[in-house]
């Protein structure tokens, strides 16, 4: 599996750059450089840099500086910083750099393999990093993270307004008893993972699982607005999931799950516990009162109470439910049962998916990408010509793949990459209907199908731009076009190449287009040689090398297709 990270060198001479950029690149590096402080903290606020490079020897420079504001930068303590210096390793320019932060020392002249050897080693430890930071990210929210690393503790904290949200599977322990324990985690485990995404979606966050019971909270770790709404929004995507996972079964005369969910809002508070295994929950007696109400809540059904009714019922279709006795507290609360949403805020006409306007409002994504994901795939999978063997499902997953992995190393911001990713669904949906000139007819039917999933009219004139860029006649003007041309061509630089390359001469036969073996490899090393550049500088790094030996192979494989015929 490619692995990829940014190294950024930082140093005015262009002799130490070039040296140190032609020792590092391939293997995953993404070279970087600046020529001043100034120019290397513009590139370490856009872009994510694993390992930062830095001439310490001139004091004109401001190495030493750099690192020391660095440090001092909670955004870039995870950076790996590596001193460049012509001094000893005893001499106090480097003592200085190690006391900001440097955690190594690369000296003058290089010696290539002990460069490559150090920089790998920071290479593996970035990506244990990351991998930690991501698994810590599943575990805590952010603000604790935050807490945690800056002060090494969370204190606790009193919401005035948290919202709690429960489920459970119905009747669980009696299922549970006659189902193969594997078989029992492999459902459980399924379902919460979809519980995960549809949370993480509405910007709820997932406190724990406890047997069959999920529990989430909004309004807690997060400042979005209306977090009562994104809950009932939430609940309805889990609930309507389950509903189709019922009817799927019923047809297949399968075992089927039934779901309660419980949503209440109010005091609570927040914390961290444990001193060798930490877990961040919330306690108060609205963590008990949402608990009664799932627990209250018939076979698919959400139940809310007064307090989350008079925040929501605006938006949404709801019934009474009566009141509901609380247990222990004593006492009884009124609760309401979430029907769907009213129509004037939902897409599709179904009451189940928030339109754009009631998404905007709670400061979410106003697009309905997954919805979009999915049709779109399908429509490629199950439509597309068996003569289009190029340009099928898996060479648009491939190119989703590749911008991504450019978009990320490149500092685009998330928003921007859900706008790649759809532009690269639909570039090659032309082929649905015809070969040749096949972009025209994917941008009017991105411009047909997009905003049915709420896509507004900024966000459709960037994605309709991004494809009409890939019909080859115009020169790229945003990073984000810049991307899609080089992910599109991103198997030029890559080792499968030939493997490619063959599908692509299959499916122009396909088509009618025939060429000799030589005429094949006139063609392929025209276009590589003559007619395609990559764009981003990514690209540029990462598989330009990989480009110009696959040109060289061609050559050398036209001589021997030569001299044979």
């Amino acid at each position: 599996m490619e692995r990829f990270i940014n190294i950024l060198i930082i140093d005015d001479n262009q002799i130490n750059q070039r040296g140190l950029k032609e020792i590092l690149n391939g293997a995953g590096n993404n070279v970087l450089l600046a020529n001043s402080t100034f120019e290397a903290f513009q590139i370490l606020n856009q872009k994510e840099i694993g390992i930062v490079i830095v001439n310490i020897d001139k004091a004109s420079f401001k190495g030493v500086q750099l690192l020391s504001d660095m440090k001092e930068n909670e955004n870039l303590k995870h950076v790996y910083k590596v001193v460049l210096t012509e001094q000893s390793s005893t001499s106090t320019h480097i003592i200085k750099g190690l006391n900001e932060g440097a955690i190594d020392f690369l000296t003058l002249p290089f010696s290539p393999n002990l460069v490559k050897a150090k920089i790998e080693i920071y290479k593996s430890l970035y990506y244990k990093d990351g991998r930690i930071r991501q698994l810590l990210s599943n575990i805590f929210p952010e603000k604790v993270l935050e807490d945690l690393n800056s002060i090494g503790k969370f204190s606790p904290k009193r919401i005035e307004n948290g919202v709690v949200i429960f489920t459970d599977f119905v009747n669980f322990s009696n299922k549970a008893k006659s189902i193969n324990p594997m078989k029992l985690l492999k459902k459980l485990e399924s379902y919460f993972t979809k519980f995960d995404e549809i949370t993480s979606r509405y910007k709820l966050e997932k406190i724990k699982t406890i047997g069959d019971s999920y529990m989430a909270i909004a309004g807690v770790t997060e400042v979005l607005n209306h977090p009562e709404i994104r809950t009932c929004l939430a609940a309805l995507e889990m609930r309507d999931y389950m509903l189709n996972e019922r009817d799927v079964s019923r047809a297949l005369n399968r075992d089927f799950w039934e779901i309660r969910i419980g949503i209440h809002s109010g005091p609570l508070v927040a914390g961290v516990i444990g001193s060798t295994k930490y877990s961040f929950d919330v306690w108060g007696d609205t963590v008990n009162i949402a608990s009664r109400a799932e627990q209250s809540a018939k076979p698919d059904n959400i139940l809310i109470t007064d307090a989350v009714a008079k925040q929501v019922e605006s938006f949404f279709d709801l019934e009474s439910a009566g009141k509901v006795e609380i247990k222990k507290r004593g006492g009884s609360i009124e609760m309401l049962c979430v029907k769907r949403l009213k129509l004037e805020y939902c897409l599709y006409g179904e009451g189940k998916i928030a339109n754009t306007e009631l998404l905007k409002k709670c400061e979410l994504p106003s697009s309905d990408f997954d919805h979009m994901q999915k049709d779109i795939l399908n429509r490629l999978k199950s439509q597309l010509p068996e003569e289009i063997v190029y340009h099928d499902l898996n060479h648009t997953l491939n190119v989703e793949k590749a911008a991504i992995r450019f978009a990320k190393l490149e500092g685009v911001s998330e928003h921007e990459i859900m706008l790649l990713r759809t532009a690269v669904y639909y570039h090659d949906s032309g082929f649905l209907v015809q070969y040749h000139d096949n972009e025209d007819y994917a941008i009017k039917m991105s411009k047909n199908l997009l905003p049915y999933y709420g896509f507004d009219e900024a966000e459709l004139k960037i994605i309709t731009d991004i494809i009409e860029i890939t019909k080859g006649v115009k020169t790229p003007t945003t990073i984000l076009q810049q991307i899609m041309l080089d992910a599109d061509h991103d198997y030029l630089g890559r080792a499968d190449y030939y493997h490619v390359a063959k599908k692509l001469r299959e499916e122009m036969e396909n088509y009618d287009i025939f060429m000799t073996d030589i005429e094949w490899i006139d063609f392929q090393i025209n276009y590589l040689e003559n007619i395609h550049k990559y764009y981003t500088e990514t690209a540029k790094n990462i598989r330009q090398g990989g480009k110009k030996a696959r040109i060289l192979e061609l050559y050398k494989l036209k001589s021997e297709t030569s001299i044979i015929l």
